[in-house]
């Protein structure tokens, strides 16, 4: 499978795990918005998500991809997974204490 082909096979897979989980808005981007550089799946608000599906993730490169193209008001994350395996969440450290704030102060463990 070609890596463009694989690249579209991960952002399905990756919509699908989401809609499984109740996220039921989430979709494939590039299907609603059409640019290279909308989101690789949309749908969950305030998330930019670039997913990437291969054996190797270059994960600086993936991760300054996903930070150069969201919105000021997006959180850049990254999605891996490779054959095999379970999908990985990746965020820069800032946002992973934003997260857990919001947690705190929600009354999340």
């Amino acid at each position: 499978m070609n890596s463009r082909r694989k690249g579209k096979v991960g952002e399905l897979e990756w919509a699908r795990f989401l809609r499984e989980e109740g996220f039921v808005a989430a979709r494939r981007g590039v299907q609603f918005q059409g640019g290279p550089d909308s989101p690789d799946v949309v749908g969950v608000q305030g998330v930019h998500f670039e997913v990437k599906r291969c054996e190797i993730l270059r994960l600086y490169d993936a991760m300054k991809q996903a930070v150069t193209e969201a919105k000021p008001s997006e959180t850049p994350v990254v999605v891996h997974r490779r054959n095999e395996e379970g999908w990985l969440v990746i965020l820069r450290a800032e946002d992973f204490v934003r997260l857990l704030r919001v947690l705190r102060n929600t009354g999340g463990t």
